[in-house]
């Protein structure tokens, strides 16, 4: 498909759905998911079929929650704060993965996108610079859905340990503030079983 095709699909208009607005970084995270899903020979995941590893939250994410099914509910969504455009897809059914990582060079950052982007994020552009920030945008989001998978991703097998099932543990109440909490969350301080926010034990 070309980049027409898959902007008018109805994949990825679920993920524009989602997102709320195209831009470069939802192209990318369509075309890894995309990417990974077919190295696997995996569709959608209606439950924890698949897990998806991104060391990122950039704007990307959303479109991989979208196309792979994967999310923090369901316990099958992992986030690594890496700052990489690195996404690794994982399957239950096969045991086999995929690490599907941007090539450096494969969006680099254009001078005119940068500066109307930073004039917007800023409230500083005038009218015309918005509308040609969209203009970029766009063409920059166009030009990603363009690229087949291979000039924008380095992609590789990989084998790694499936995380454990989403599990359902019983909450009890914090002796502290005495708000419902996860019990293995709780944290033992002074005899008292805490939540982390009562104890200031970290959210690591």
């Amino acid at each position: 498909m070309n980049a027409q095709d898959i902007l008018d699909s109805r994949e990825f208009k679920k993920c524009l759905d989602f997102h709320g607005h195209l831009c470069p970084g939802l192209s990318i995270g369509y075309q890894a998911a995309r990417a990974g899903l077919d190295k696997l020979s995996e569709k959608r995941s209606e439950d924890e079929e698949l897990v998806a590893i991104v060391e990122t939250d950039a704007c990307c994410v959303d479109a991989v929650q979208v196309m792979t099914g994967c999310t923090f509910g369901k316990g099958n969504f992992i986030y690594k704060d890496h700052g990489k455009m690195v996404f690794t897809f994982l399957s239950r059914n096969s045991g086999e993965g995929v690490r599907v990582s941007l090539k450096p060079g494969a969006f680099a950052p254009d001078e005119e996108h940068m500066a109307l982007l930073q004039k917007v994020m800023a409230d500083s552009a005038d009218e015309a610079e918005k509308e040609r920030f969209q203009e970029v945008h766009r063409a920059r989001s166009l030009d990603i859905l363009g690229k087949s998978p291979d000039e924008l991703f380095a992609i590789s097998s990989v084998k790694e340990d499936l995380p454990q099932k989403a599990k359902i543990d019983a909450s009890v109440y914090c002796e502290a503030c005495g708000e419902p909490t996860v019990a293995s969350k709780l944290v033992e301080n002074q005899g008292q079983k805490l939540c982390r926010d009562c104890s200031g034990a970290s959210h690591g």
